[in-house]
């Protein structure tokens, strides 16, 4: 089976490759959020990010990807108990679909007159432990975004028909990419995203001519080119797994918790989810740059991925959200 285009080999788009990379070190900072043009690497990037991280342990044909055998639902059919290695998931949502293939479907005659739980468990299930990414996201049907806003917040999928209910746990990388040009995103789903960037198709020949050679390289002599990749995608995996492993001694000084109550104060962030995801956007970079503490100069980096999309709209101000947030850094941690 060929593998993924190598992450590392991903030429520019800077802040979507660290965006990802901070979540692959903390998950909880709740996902990323890609818009700009089509064609940028976007889906090339999450795919390339699970296939550069190690594989996780599951039991054998566990819908869920549980990682014991004593955590395997008990409506799941044909799970053996073994446990095995597989690749970290990830699963498309495409647009258009029924609720059902989202969140699973039950089969209430089987269940009534045979008394088993016959679940047929959705794309939810199946996402569990790794990425489920939605191509543009901004034009999903607004019940799916309901369900999904539910699972986000409880990392659990509940399914419920005339009486009888089925759960198991749903915990994912939400990956969304878009084109704002053709529609917006509803404000409770940005706001479950932990990061926005924005991509942009490269302006200069030299840079266009190096993506053309490499995916041209992928295609035409891949065995090679895999190769010549695999030292940097191995040495980015160790800097996650030390990453992961750091951060629970990471030091946060209190002065940090007051830079991003003050920072989130001054662009005028609703809520405190602002505060909390920009605490753990700066943790995962102290953490994945091998520093023992988080400083204001990990907040400055991250402020404008985790703070863009929280903006308040104003419309007399024409800058774009990430610029605001950059001119708040300036004014508030100089």
């Amino acid at each position: 089976m060929k593998q993924p285009f190598p992450f590392s080999a991903i030429v520019g788009q800077e802040a979507m490759k660290q965006a990802m990379i901070l979540t692959a070190v903390d998950p909880a900072i709740g996902g990323v959020l890609v818009f700009g043009d089509r064609g940028t690497g976007k889906s090339t990037a999450v795919r390339a990010l699970a296939a550069l991280l190690p594989e996780i342990d599951a039991v054998e044909g566990c819908p869920v990807n549980s990682p014991r055998p004593e955590m395997v639902p008990d409506w799941a059919q044909g799970a053996t108990g073994r446990v095995t290695s597989r690749p970290t998931p990830v699963i498309d949502l495409p647009l258009g679909v029924t609720e059902d293939r989202v969140v699973g479907a039950l089969d209430i005659e089987r269940a009534l007159t045979r008394g088993e739980k016959a679940f047929e468990p959705g794309l939810l299930a199946r996402a569990n432990r790794g990425y489920l990414y939605i191509d543009e996201v901004n034009l999903l049907e607004d019940h799916i975004v309901d369900l999904l806003l539910d699972v986000a917040q409880s990392g659990e999928n509940v399914v419920e028909r005339e009486g009888l209910s089925i759960r198991h746990p749903a915990r994912f990388v939400l990956v969304g990419s878009g084109n704002p040009e053709e529609g917006e995103l509803r404000p409770q789903l940005l706001d479950r995203f932990g990061l926005s960037v924005e991509v942009t198709s490269p302006r200069d020949v030299e840079t266009r001519v190096e993506v053309i050679r490499r995916r041209d390289a992928y295609e035409t002599n891949y065995g090679a080119f895999i190769e010549t990749w695999k030292p940097q995608d191995a040495a980015l995996r160790d800097r996650i797994l030390a990453a992961r492993a750091a951060l629970p001694a990471l030091h946060t000084p209190n002065t940090v918790l007051h830079d991003c109550a003050e920072l989130c104060i001054a662009i005028g962030s609703d809520g405190l989810r602002g505060e909390l995801t920009l605490l753990r956007a700066a943790r995962a970079l102290a953490a994945f740059e091998g520093d023992d503490a988080v400083g204001r100069i990990h907040l400055k980096a991250v402020a404008p991925m985790a703070l863009s999309h929280r903006l308040r709209r104003d419309p007399l101000d024409e800058a774009g959200s990430t610029s605001r947030v950059i001119r708040a850094v300036a004014e508030v941690l100089p």
